[in-house]
C-alpha cells in the first residue's frame, strides 16, 4: 500500500504517516524507483498498534518505547499514563468545583470581580479551547437555560452578544 492508501484505510492524514516515519515509528517496507513509499502487512499491523496507542492518549515517545521495548515494560508505561490521566481528571474536577462555587456565589459576579474578559482568561488558563468554550455554553444552555442567561448577564455581556452565545 502507498502512503495515501494506508492513510485512507486508517482514516488519518498522509502528513501523520510521514510524521510517524520522521519519528521512526513507522518505516515503509521499501521505496520504489520513483520514490513511492510502500507498506506491507507488517507495517499495517504496526500502524494498527500506533493508532490504538494514540487513541489512548499516549505520546509518540511512549509509543516508540512500547513498540521498541526499550527497557520499560508495557505495563509500567501504561500505568504511568493512567496516573497522568488521573491527575488530569482531578484537575478537571477541581475546575468544575470552581465553576460551581462561582455559580453558587452570585455576589462575586455581581461585584464584577469576574467579567467576560476575566472569565475567558480563566477558561483558557484551565485549558479550554474556543471549541471547548462553545461546547460548555451549549451544555449550560441545554441543562439550565435560565441560569445560563443570568450567568452571561452577570459577566456584563451585552444583550445582543448574549443572544448570539445562547443561539450557539
Amino acid at each position: 500500500m502507498t502512503v495515501t492508501q494506508i492513510a485512507k484505510q486508517f482514516g488519518i492524514s498522509r502528513t501523520t504517516i510521514l510524521y510517524y516515519e520522521k519519528e521512526e515509528l513507522l518505516m515503509p517496507s521499501h521505496r520504489s524507483a520513483n520514490g513511492y513509499r510502500w507498506y506491507g502487512k507488517k507495517e499495517i499491523k504496526r500502524l494498527e498498534a500506533i493508532t490504538s496507542y494514540r487513541s489512548y492518549g499516549l505520546s509518540v515517545a511512549s509509543i516508540r518505547t512500547l513498540l521498541n521495548r526499550n527497557g520499560e515494560s508495557q505495563s509500567q508505561i501504561l500505568k504511568d499514563h493512567f496516573n497522568e490521566l488521573e491527575r488530569e481528571i482531578q484537575n478537571l474536577r477541581a475546575q468544575q468545583k470552581a465553576v460551581v462555587v462561582l455559580l453558587q456565589e452570585p455576589s462575586l459576579l455581581e461585584e464584577n470581580i469576574v467579567n467576560k474578559e476575566r472569565w475567558v482568561e480563566i477558561m483558557v488558563a484551565a485549558g479550554f479551547t474556543e471549541t471547548d468554550m462553545v461546547k460548555w455554553h451549549q451544555k449550560f444552555e441545554e441543562l439550565e437555560p435560565e441560569e445560563h442567561q443570568k450567568f452571561l448577564e452577570s459577566l456584563g455581556i451585552s444583550h445582543d452578544e448574549i443572544t448570539k452565545i445562547r443561539a450557539l
